[in-house]
C-alpha cells in the first residue's frame, strides 16, 4: 500500500538494533553498512485513495543513509 507523509512521525521508539534486526544482513547488502536501527512511530498519512488517517509506522534507519522500507503496521481510530 502506498502512502504519504502528512505530519511528522510522533512517539518515535526503538524496537531493535545491529544484529538484533533480523533482516540486518539483507539491510547491510542492500543500502550499505551502518548503525541500523528498526523503529517504530506514529503519523498522519494519506492513502493511494486520497483517505487521511492516523496510522503505526514501521521502518528502518541507519546514520548517513536515511529511513528505509517504511510501512503501516496499524491504523489507529
Amino acid at each position: 500500500m502506498k502512502f504519504g507523509l502528512v505530519s511528522e512521525i510522533r512517539h518515535v521508539e526503538t524496537i531493535a538494533s545491529g544484529q538484533g534486526i533480523r533482516i540486518f544482513d539483507r539491510l547491510v547488502r542492500q543500502f550499505g553498512a551502518g548503525g541500523w536501527r528498526k523503529l517504530k512511530g506514529v503519523a498522519t498519512v494519506e492513502l493511494e485513495t486520497g483517505e487521511v488517517v492516523e496510522a503505526e509506522l514501521h521502518w528502518y534507519e541507519a546514520h548517513g543513509i536515511g529511513k528505509r522500507k517504511m510501512k503501516i503496521k496499524r491504523f489507529l481510530g
